[in-house]
């Protein structure tokens, strides 16, 4: 019998018109798995589709929509296996995607986590892995691979007891930088993060709507907690002060007009910051714990590379 390394987990939410083609993909890997579907409390037909898809996966279906992060939180104490691999529903890897991946863990045993290729539609690049930029950002790399800072969260796999020995996934980022927080951790705990040539295509954007506020203040609100949990404490309140800075003179100054330049997001942001900071200060308490590396050493080798 073949061994079973990897439990596939799919977060899905309103994903009937294409999680159908997210596990045919799966159907056809070359290396056994299991299958965990998340259902973040569809209302559009998804949970019959599931029922009736061939594949037969598993299903959790939560009671209300936690996001990608508070999906992947709930599905890990049912992961028993060696491996979990985190995939977006709109995506559809290819045949050899799980099998490049476990490879790649077991052939380096520094690595806790294998980052995929991920195209678009027509094949182009959309990301190879997660870099930091000088300011904490986390941004696709698109170019030729090499180690990046850390993966992108659409289609990955980790060592699932290294994942519960630094914390698990930050459940209550609910989407967008649950994955690069999680690479801070797993560097500071003195792990590699590596970049697969394992092909998943994706259909970005299926599930959020970009460029939206919400989009927006879920991404300027993470970015500011995970380097609040994750980051030097000059790098993480000179960002904080920035933030704050920028958002005090946009009544009196010309801002580009994007709602993450509209004043009621950015005090949105500034609230929701100040009222998580007490969990955010335990968190960061508990990183420190688990921590080999030092913060400023993780920054200054990777941020703006």
């Amino acid at each position: 019998m073949d061994v079973v390394r990897s439990t596939v987990v799919v977060v899905t939410w309103r994903g009937h018109a294409h999680i159908a083609a997210c596990l045919d993909a799966l159907a056809a890997q070359t290396r056994p798995h299991r299958t965990l579907v998340v259902d973040n409390a569809s209302q559009d037909g998804t949970a019959l589709l599931l029922a009736e898809h061939p594949a037969r996966p598993e299903v959790l279906r939560l009671a209300r929509n936690t996001g990608y992060a508070g999906a992947l939180a709930a599905a890990l104490p049912r992961v028993d296996t060696r491996f979990v691999a985190w995939l977006n529903d709109d995506t559809e890897p290819e045949p050899d995607w799980l099998a490049r991946l476990e490879d790649a863990l077991l052939t380096d045993q520094a690595a806790a986590a294998a980052g995929s290729r991920l195209t678009h539609q027509d094949g182009t690049a959309q990301s190879v892995g997660v870099r930091l930029t000088g300011d904490g950002h986390g941004a696709d790399l698109t170019g030729k691979p090499r180690e990046p800072f850390g993966f992108c969260g659409g289609a990955a796999l980790l060592r699932n007891d290294v994942l519960a020995e630094i914390g698990g996934v930050a459940g209550d980022f609910f989407c967008y930088y649950e994955d690069t927080e999680l690479s801070w951790r797993l560097r500071l705990a003195g792990w590699r993060v590596l970049a697969v040539h394992a092909t998943v295509r994706h259909l970005h954007g299926a599930s959020a709507e970009l460029g939206s506020a919400s989009f927006h203040r879920w991404n300027e609100r993470n970015r500011l907690l995970m380097l609040l949990r994750c980051a030097p404490a000059r790098v993480a309140l000179g960002q904080l002060a920035r933030f704050a800075a920028i958002t005090a003179l946009l009544p009196v100054r010309r801002a580009p007009a994007a709602p993450n330049f509209t004043v009621r997001l950015r005090l949105r942001v500034l609230a929701e910051v100040a009222l998580r900071l007490p969990g955010t200060l335990r968190a960061r308490a508990r990183v420190s714990r688990h921590a080999v590396l030092r913060r400023t050493d993780v920054w200054r080798t990777w941020a703006g590379s």
